[in-house]
């Protein structure tokens, strides 16, 4: 660098000790030619055959290495210049140790041969002893220093002692900046007997402990986690209060306070929460009208005919015609309403419907049914059976046998009641022939007892009522026509009355009359077997009456 005209700077990535060697070789060549050719003997040669090379490793390893402890530098640094002194010092050993700055102020400098050794006070960690400048494991089990309890087993562990154990040349250095973390650490808070004074607290720390004040805390509060300062106690949160039921608990600094719920005021005769009620407390200022007592507040309610306003407190006036109470007109009126009626028309006594004359009258303005209409009224008659009288009011049968509105067939009779028809058909039984629509008569008599016995003539008759008729009612009367002297009769029914609804009466010698003496519930029908005995000039002679009764229903 001398003979190139540089100045002799030394680069910045080379260390201390390498910086100074570098420098005085540098210097040595502005010195006499034969101090220079002899510093190029022992100076330049090495240090650009040897000292550079391993100046460009050691800026190799540095920067390799640059999160490194400055203490490893500098033992690098140690390293080489021991390595570079047992070069120019083959015959004479130079104490190294002499030199301030040969090693780092916590290091022990020891001299070798051609040069020296930069040592650190050896520390071991707890559970390890020095021997021969190395850690040794203690085993606490071995030495029955442990404190495991009865029945428990003791197994003593330790780290590899590559881990913590230092090496004394220049390399182990690198072991000193491994972390030592994954070792169990000790809790002396509880492992000591008394580890700090009265009015600590023991806090364990990692590899060792701390004692830090007892904080005394006043009433109300607690000590914070850190145990640095006194944090308020929240009674309501943590249900540490004494506040009794409906009051509610308000947290204060150090203390608490209970109060009542709104509507509630305290008792200190009953120490509870009563009701107040505002009712009594604030008489008509509360409500417009009507004001109701509840648990905790009030109600405002109105009278019949009034509706609580959207205020909650005041009332308005209802429409009751909107809901059409009325038959016919309807009035709003202040608190209620008012019915009244059109033209021909005038209220019941309720006040909400007016009177029809079917209701009103005093007779019977119609003979089955009488409908009201607005301002009259008008009269019906069955559905079936009956039309209306040209009057208006009564109704009269339909003689649908006669209108020809039946369903009877060419063979059968159709017969007219009250409100309906029936369809009935004539036959005749055996020795006997039909002489017209309503009679057979014997054709022969075997014998004089067959004779006295068989009608001589079966006649049939039909007969309609309605149930409403009168009882005892006489519904038929039998007789022989001519009639004469010496004769007489005996009427029986021989059937068709198992019910005995019906019964037979003797009017006169040569009369007899069917009567009916129970109020039949029509509609119903009853076909009588009637027999008339004629006593006639020593001899009987028989006739038949068959009688159809229709006891109708009573519509009219």
């Amino acid at each position: 660098i001398g003979r190139e005209g540089e100045r002799c700077v030394a680069p910045q990535s080379l260390g201390y000790h390498c910086r100074h060697v570098f420098l005085n070789c540098c210097r040595e060549e502005e010195k006499q030619e034969e101090e220079m050719a002899e510093s190029q003997g022992s100076c330049s040669v090495f240090f650009n055959k040897i000292f550079l090379p391993l100046c460009d490793l050691f800026i190799f390893v540095s920067e390799r290495s640059e999160d490194s402890a400055s203490a490893e530098s500098s033992n690098l640094d140690v390293f080489f210049i021991s390595f570079f002194f047992s070069f120019i010092s083959m015959n004479a050993d130079i104490n190294e140790c002499l030199s301030l700055h040969a090693c780092l102020l916590d290091e022990r400098c020891v001299n070798t041969v051609g040069s020296f050794i930069c040592q650190r006070p050896i520390t071991c960690p707890t559970g390890y002893q020095i021997n021969n400048d190395m850690c040794e494991d203690i085993d606490e089990c071995v030495q029955r220093n442990h404190n495991c309890d009865f029945g428990s087993e003791c197994v003593n562990t330790s780290v590899p002692q590559a881990f913590f154990s230092p090496r004394l040349s220049a390399p182990s250095c690198h072991f000193f900046s491994f972390s030592l973390t994954f070792l169990l650490d000790i809790d002396e808070c509880v492992t000591l007997t008394q580890p700090c004074s009265p009015g600590f607290n023991c806090i364990n720390t990692a590899g060792s402990f701390m004692c830090q004040r007892k904080i005394m805390c006043s009433r109300g509060y607690h000590a914070s986690p850190d145990r640095s300062t006194c944090v308020d106690v929240d009674e309501c949160q943590s249900n540490l209060h004494h506040c009794g039921e409906g009051q509610l608990c308000h947290n204060l600094p150090g203390s608490y306070r209970c109060e009542c719920q709104t509507g509630y005021q305290y008792d200190s005769f009953k120490r509870t929460c009563v009701d107040i009620n505002e009712c009594w407390r604030y008489q008509s200022r509360l409500c417009a009208q009507t004001c109701e007592n509840t648990p905790g507040s009030y109600q405002c309610s109105c009278t019949p005919g009034f509706r609580i306003a959207s205020d909650g407190k005041s009332c308005e006036d209802v429409n009751e015609c909107l809901a059409n109470p009325c038959s016919q007109e309807c009035a709003n009126i202040y608190g209620s309403y008012q019915c009244y009626c059109r033209q021909g028309y005038f209220l019941r006594e309720d006040g909400h419907t007016y009177i029809d004359e079917c209701s009103q009258s005093i007779g019977h303005l119609c003979t089955y049914k009488c409908v009201n209409v607005p301002g009259s009224y008008q009269c019906k008659c069955p559905d079936y059976g009956y039309t209306l009288s040209p009057n208006g009011r009564s109704c009269r049968d339909i003689d649908e046998c006669t209108t020809g509105a039946h369903n009877c067939s060419l063979s059968d009779t159709c017969y007219n009641i009250q409100g309906g028809y029936r369809c009935l058909s004539l036959i005749c039984p055996p020795n006997y022939r039909r002489v017209s629509d309503t009679r057979c008569e014997r054709i022969s008599c075997p014998d004089y007892v067959g004779c006295q016995n068989s009608p001589m003539r079966i006649t049939y008759y039909y007969l309609s009522f309605q149930s409403n008729i009168i009882i005892p009612a006489q519904i038929f009367r039998i007789g022989p026509s001519p009639a004469y002297s010496g004769d007489n009769v005996i009427v029986s029914i021989t059937q068709g009355n198992e019910e005995n609804y019906f019964s037979t009466r003797k009017l006169n010698a040569y009369t007899g009359a069917v009567y009916l003496n129970r109020q039949v519930e029509g509609p119903r029908d009853f076909l009588l077997h009637v027999e008339m005995k004629l006593w006639r000039q020593g001899t009987f002679t028989t006739f038949q009456a068959k009688i159809y009764v229709f006891i109708t229903a009573n519509l009219l």
